[in-house]
């Protein structure tokens, strides 16, 4: 049986129907009720809902063989699990965003808020500029309007949010995107199984381009 943890929501909706359409299909997961674990011993595969955030989690422990996580989650938290494929889902970016009227001159510490502060840490690293970190977990957008932060990092899909608070993208750190990971030793004992599912997403995902 190959375990494989979809995040809940309307991502793992999109990710079951490529599974489905790779012949790994699950009719109960359909069925409306709140089970969170849903198996097809025919196709030996079972399905299991979990918080986005928590799938790599899953996949890292052994509790899934497979997954799906976003590349947001795969850069912050660094889970020792093999990244197989882009699956081409969920696109955004990871960006730095600030009021429309700041400017960096580089001559104080800056202040980033953000969730991903293994990201943000990294990439003002990489540029050579000294922060302060501000670990926030949500509304991070109002952090620069109540001065709590010059800039902030997070996740940017339509920039629709960044509008209505008067900020803007300042630069675009990394582009993201849904990825299909996979536990170590389960790729090791159950690699020709595991294959097979990547080889057919693998088609799919190139036909959707």
């Amino acid at each position: 049986m190959l375990n494989i943890a979809l995040p809940k929501g309307r991502l793992g909706e999109k990710v079951y129907a490529m599974f489905e359409a790779a012949g790994y299909e699950c009719p109960s997961i359909k069925e409306n009720n709140r089970k969170l674990i849903f198996e097809n011993t025919e196709k030996q595969v079972c399905y299991f809902w979990v918080k986005p955030s928590d799938v790599a989690i899953y996949v890292e422990r052994g509790a899934a063989d497979i997954g799906v996580a976003g590349k947001d989650i795969l850069l912050e938290y660094s889970p020792d699990v093999y990244e197989l494929l882009d699956l081409n889902l969920g696109k955004c970016r990871m960006a730095v965003a600030a009021p429309k009227e700041f400017d960096d001159d580089g001559e104080k510490t800056l202040k980033v808020a953000t969730k991903f502060t293994n990201i943000a840490a990294k990439y003002y690293a990489g540029i050579g500029r000294e922060i302060d970190i501000i670990k926030l977990n949500g509304s991070i957008e109002i952090a620069p309007i109540l001065k709590l932060s010059d800039v902030i990092v997070d996740i940017v899909e339509t920039g629709t949010t960044l509008k209505e608070n008067n900020l803007e993208v300042k630069n675009t750190i990394v582009p993201i995107s849904a990825r299909l990971i996979a536990n170590k030793a389960s790729f090791k004992f159950k690699g020709s199984d595991i294959e097979n599912i990547v080889n057919s997403i693998k088609t799919q995902v190139k036909n959707n381009d």
